[in-house]
């Protein structure tokens, strides 16, 4: 529910809101006022305006929706000129880290409040746009890096807990921000350059990975924005933090183990909670009469969710249970059933064919483990410091997490395996993984195709949805405007 968002942004707020706070009892001490004005809502805004020389009026902008950012950015430049702080740097402080740079201001001997008697440095009118351009990008980049980025749903694999084209707000904060390991890019891009293409990064910085403190851990089943493993492969290549987004349910924490079943997931011995609009593929067999695409879209069956499949009423169909229970009920349905691969170790209970594509190959090992979407596992996930007997037999379930995530050199030779040049039986994982699945689970290549993702790669919680273009009917979702996500539920 949305309520619960806006208590779950109070409270993520809160450690910065006190310290901001707190930096104004001491500015406002400084300034001869009375401190304690300062911890009053409302009413400190009204004791900043007059601080500032700004008129009372002033404080409708204070309660309009994103205007009233700009109006926080006027009065704290105003505020630093006041302690005679008017380079760029200094005023981005101001803007962007108040509850800290406040403070300072207020509890520093060499800080001086001058009231009006500053003197604004003159510049030109092109150094002004200069600055201002400079500082909206430089503020732009520093909220999109540490606090909050917006994402846009680009393929059905979340259908339809998530639609293409809804937009997306995803919080860098709830899993603790990560530092930025190619930090010399083109602002606004992710991996390549607007228009002419081509990196839109160098690498002659790198730092290494490093998360800044959570506030919440991974919960099993929150939706979370992450840079695609595989992207580490040539010819791509990318940095980590330029590998290309995605989005998944996490259905697998690190030090779980993971079944899949007939299509049903198991986590720890346990059916896995089911999201309520989660969808799976099915064969739907009619008696040869057709569908009412309007009656299908009463129920939320979209047309690229439906394909004829020959002239005898068979169709394939990607339904959620509310919706496959509501077409079982159709008079010209004869039966419905799930396109499931078989399982080597369960008889198929019935003999329509399966979908023979998905079939994920992410260990290369069929002889071992000839898993499939359907029917895969059991499988350890990987928690950081845990020791996992290896032997040439499940080495191909974490040889890339060896090799590629954690950097070391491997060899298999006969029935031995060598870590860094030396003969080992065990290894101990650096990193906690997760397993990221869609929950359009026959529409879906995720972890089922590429294995593990690596804690290193977690970009943030997919936070709710601001706006969603339906690009088939050419209108907006009003319905989807300002939904949380939420995890299980």
């Amino acid at each position: 529910m949305l309520i619960d968002s806006l208590f779950e942004l109070f409270f993520l707020s809160l450690p910065f809101m006190i310290l901001r706070y707190a930096g104004l009892y001491f500015v406002m001490r400084k300034a001869g006022l009375s401190p304690i004005k300062a911890i009053i809502p409302i009413y400190n805004r009204i004791q900043w305006l007059k601080l500032v020389g700004k008129p009372m009026w002033w404080m409708i902008i204070f309660f309009i929706p994103l205007v009233n950012v700009f109006y926080f950015a006027t009065l704290s430049t105003e505020l630093l000129k006041r302690f005679n702080r008017h380079s760029f740097w200094q005023q981005f402080a101001g803007v962007m880290l108040p509850f800290f740079y406040y403070l300072y201001l207020g509890l520093s001997a060499d800080e001086k409040f001058i009231g009006d008697k500053y003197t604004v440095p003159k510049k030109s009118a092109t150094r002004e746009w200069v600055d201002a351009i400079l500082f909206a990008v430089v503020a732009a980049t520093f909220i999109r890096s540490f606090f909050i980025e917006a994402y846009t749903i680009p393929t059905g694999s979340m259908e339809k807990t998530l639609l293409v084209g809804d937009f997306l707000f995803v919080s860098k904060m709830h899993y603790g921000s990560r530092i930025p390991m190619t930090p010399i890019a083109f602002p606004f891009a992710h991996h390549t350059l607007p228009i002419i293409g081509g990196k839109s990064y160098l690498e002659w910085i790198k730092f290494p990975y490093y998360r800044l403190p959570k506030f919440v851990d991974i919960k099993r089943n929150d939706i979370v924005v992450f840079n695609y493993p595989i992207d580490a492969d040539p010819p791509v290549s990318r940095p980590i933090d330029k590998r290309e987004n995605y989005i998944k349910r996490c259905v697998g924490l690190p030090g779980d183990t993971i079944v899949i079943r007939r299509g049903n997931l198991y986590v720890n011995g346990m059916k896995n909670w089911n999201a309520q609009k989660q969808q799976y593929n099915f064969w739907v067999q009619t008696n040869g009469s057709g569908f009412n695409q309007s009656g299908l879209e009463s129920i939320g069956i979209d047309a690229p969710d439906v394909i004829p499949v020959n002239y005898n009423g068979l169709y394939m169909m990607w339904l959620t249970k509310e919706q496959h229970d509501a077409i079982t009920q159709y008079k010209n349905v004869l039966r419905v059933d799930s396109i499931l691969l078989p399982d080597p170790n369960f008889p198929m209970e019935n003999t329509f064919p399966c979908n023979p594509r998905f079939q994920p190959q992410f260990t290369g090992d069929i002889k071992d483990f000839p898993w499939n979407a359907d029917n895969f596992g059991p499988l350890y996930i990987p928690k950081e410091g845990a020791t996992l007997a290896i032997n040439i037999h499940n080495i191909s379930l974490y040889s890339r997490i060896i090799s590629i995530y954690e950097g070391h050199t491997l060899d298999v030779k006969g029935d031995k395996i060598f870590i860094d040049g030396k003969e080992s039986t065990t290894y101990t994982f650096a990193m906690n993984y997760y397993w990221m699945m869609g929950d359009n689970r026959h529409n879906s290549e995720d972890s089922r195709f590429w294995g593990f993702v690596p804690e290193d790669h977690i970009v943030g919680k997919a936070w709710f949805i601001w706006m969603s273009w339906d690009s088939n009917t050419h209108k907006i979702r009003w319905d989807r405007l300002l939904h949380p996500i939420h995890g299980q539920e």
